[in-house]
């Protein structure tokens, strides 16, 4: 069945190339019991569809605001109402948390308002790892972003990534004065809606799940696919919600 959709749609090999990072990752990894860390049926058909580029709106307006629903799904994932949006960040930065507290790394959430000279009352920390490296805080900002944005829709149709690296240039823009300030470090966690994670979060997440292994006494290749495991499928779960939530076509699949 999926082999005749990728003879139909001419469009999903660039699909496929962005989003084989968080596909990989949904397939691979063994989701630990009494976590809720999983896809329902209708959860993982629509995110097949989603990956294969197969249309999942026909025309229909967003329920949630006047915007028409486009075939990609790009609406859907990057609507500011109806909630999706703040959940899936906050779903993120709880998951990554929760992982630096298993590694013994003290943590604030949403960190940094009301602090130094902030006419703006802006939080640069989504997560405050207080003891990041050398006993210097570290200020995680996150962010998932689409690579269907105008603004990036070319170089990302040829870059993998280029999306997330535009918003990490962003990010430092808004928030690296403060945390100077402050006496932290900036450091930007963005994702792509397909699941590409820019360099910066890379990096991050590698030195999280080297200090993983190292308090679990475990192979640092098996905390890192948790991690990343864990991630995807939060991020995943989040998006095919978004595109349920605005009642999606599954009748061709």
């Amino acid at each position: 069945m999926i082999l005749k959709y990728l003879k139909s749609f001419s469009n999903w090999k660039p699909n496929l190339r962005q989003c084989r990072h968080s596909c990989r990752e949904i397939l691979v990894f063994r989701t630990p019991g009494g976590l809720n860390l999983h896809l329902e049926p209708a959860e993982f058909q629509a995110a097949i569809q989603w990956w294969l580029g197969i249309g999942v709106a026909h025309g229909s307006l967003c329920p949630h605001c006047p915007h028409a629903l486009d075939p990609l799904g790009h609406h859907a994932l990057t609507c500011k109402h109806g909630g999706d949006v703040v959940n899936r960040h906050n779903r993120l930065r709880d998951v990554f948390a929760e992982s630096c507290r298993r590694a013994c790394i003290g943590v604030q959430v949403e960190a940094g308002s009301g602090l130094g000279r902030d006419e703006h009352h802006t939080r640069p920390a989504d997560v405050l790892a207080t003891n990041w490296m050398l006993g210097k805080p570290a200020a995680f900002d996150f962010a998932v972003t689409s690579p269907l944005n105008s603004s990036t829709l070319h170089e990302a149709s040829v870059t993998a990534g280029s999306a997330a690296h535009a918003t990490e240039a962003r990010k430092h823009q808004a928030n690296d004065v403060k945390c100077a300030e402050l006496g932290w470090v900036s450091i930007p966690v963005v994702v792509e809606t397909y699941g590409c994670w820019g360099t910066e979060a890379k990096w991050a997440l590698s030195q999280l799940a080297s200090r993983l292994a190292m308090r679990l006494n475990s192979p640092k290749s098996t905390t890192t696919a948790s991690l990343y495991g864990r991630l995807s499928i939060t991020l995943v779960r989040a998006n095919v919600r978004a595109l349920l939530s605005r009642a999606i076509s599954l009748d061709g699949f």
